[in-house]
């Protein structure tokens, strides 16, 4: 098990998918963002069940880093109520996985 975390977010356009990616990685919050683009989403929402077209962002960040990279998503996104989901990663690559360390600054203890 290693303390590298897989976080998965939706958002309504490339354009804002774009933004928060690169303020991600501007922030050494996230080592990389991958977008997804034109998934379809089914949902429940307010009481009814509501489709659209969404862009999948995967942050792969630490776990450290995971609660700001949660913040830094609330307030980059137009989504009231932004997806914000950790998978733990529990293998990878040794040089990918120090490479997502050198990329993404921790919090100071």
């Amino acid at each position: 098990m290693t303390n590298k975390r897989l976080v998965l977010t939706t958002a309504a356009s490339l354009e804002e998918s774009k933004k928060i990616a690169r303020q991600l990685v501007d922030r050494r919050l996230a080592a990389c963002v991958n977008i997804i683009p034109k998934i379809e989403s089914v949902y429940r929402w307010e009481g009814k069940v509501e489709e659209a077209e969404e862009f999948l962002l995967l942050v792969k960040t630490t776990e450290d880093a995971r609660p700001r990279v949660q913040e830094a998503i609330q307030q980059l996104h137009s989504y009231e109520l932004p997806e914000c989901i950790a998978l733990s990663i529990d293998e990878g690559s040794p040089a990918y996985l120090k490479w997502m360390d050198d990329s993404v600054d921790d919090p100071p203890d």
